[in-house]
């Protein structure tokens, strides 16, 4: 659940990098680095503001850094879960995808100014953000902690632990400080908070004994926990699930025509083939609604 507006002051991370303790190369199985391959969806067409339409192509943003809902491939080029939706709902509308690579924190005013259609980039739906832009819901992630293997740590007692969380995430700006205020309520040590500027930084924290646990999006932390090779465990359950959104412009056109091409891919089962191929089926929709946030 990313919900960044701060851009991070932490760059001492780099040394992680180098320790080789996660695997982040390509997955060989476990989901199509490919574009989805979906016919237009006529309905979805229709609804298209006309100069997107004209242009031929769909321009995305997304931060690639958060697989394996968005990542790289080994040339550099976003591949995920996500992605592969993306893909298909360029498809649904008739468009080519075109994907801009940027830090997280710039996708929605690359939005709001016009130099992006969409974003998708694991954003929560929240009413905060709702003020800037709308949503097209496609997804339910909760939050999961992982800890290294047979440790005893729970997200519920959690006060004068370690834990490392991607930078602005809601685990970062929403969660983690609402723990650290009920800490200070019972008098208790503070949660000591490590932010990365990629997941695979906080789980190498982990890893290597620098943070008690890691904090994240659960198909985010599921896939953490695979690439350890056994090193990591799941801490307790999934909590606070909340709904990814695509990002549209506030009361863009486009935001309905988003919602049929997804809605399309929900009915004709190309939305449940992408997220079967990637093991994330638990988190899906069968109606695809718009600022879940506000109206559900």
């Amino acid at each position: 659940m990313r919900a960044r507006y701060v851009i991070p002051a932490f760059a001492a991370v780099a040394a992680l990098l180098l320790t080789g303790c996660v695997d982040n190369s390509t997955p060989s199985a476990g989901g199509s680095t490919e574009a989805a391959t979906v016919a237009p969806d006529a309905a979805a067409v229709a609804l298209l503001p006309a100069d997107i339409k004209s242009s031929g192509t769909l321009r995305i943003g997304t931060d690639a850094a958060y697989p394996p809902n968005e990542f790289k491939d080994d040339a550099g080029a976003p591949i995920g879960w996500g992605i592969d939706l993306a893909n298909a709902i360029a498809g649904k509308l008739g468009l080519e995808p075109k994907y801009q690579i940027a830090d997280f924190d710039n996708i929605i005013p690359s939005i709001t100014g016009g130099t992006v259609d969409i974003g998708e980039s694991s954003f929560t739906d929240n009413l905060e953000r709702e003020k800037q832009v709308d949503f097209v819901n496609y997804f339910n992630a909760g939050i999961l902690w992982a800890a290294k293997a047979g440790s005893d740590v729970d997200p519920n007692n959690a006060c004068g632990l370690t834990v490392a969380v991607q930078s602005n995430t809601v685990e970062d700006t929403d969660e983690l400080p609402a723990k650290n205020a009920a800490c200070a309520a019972a008098g208790k040590p503070a949660i000591d908070v490590l932010p990365y500027t990629s997941q695979d930084e906080a789980t190498n924290a982990v890893v290597l004994g620098k943070a008690d646990a890691l904090s994240a999006d659960s198909p985010v932390t599921l896939y953490a926990i695979s690439k350890t090779e056994g090193k990591l465990e799941a801490a307790g359950e999934s909590f606070d699930v909340a709904p990814y959104g695509i990002v549209v412009n506030k009361d863009s056109e486009l935001t309905k025509a988003v919602q049929a091409a997804l809605q399309s891919m929900v009915d004709d089962g190309s939305y449940a083939k992408i997220l079967d191929a990637w093991g994330v089926t638990d988190g899906g929709l069968d109606t695809i609604t718009i600022n879940a946030a506000a109206n559900g």
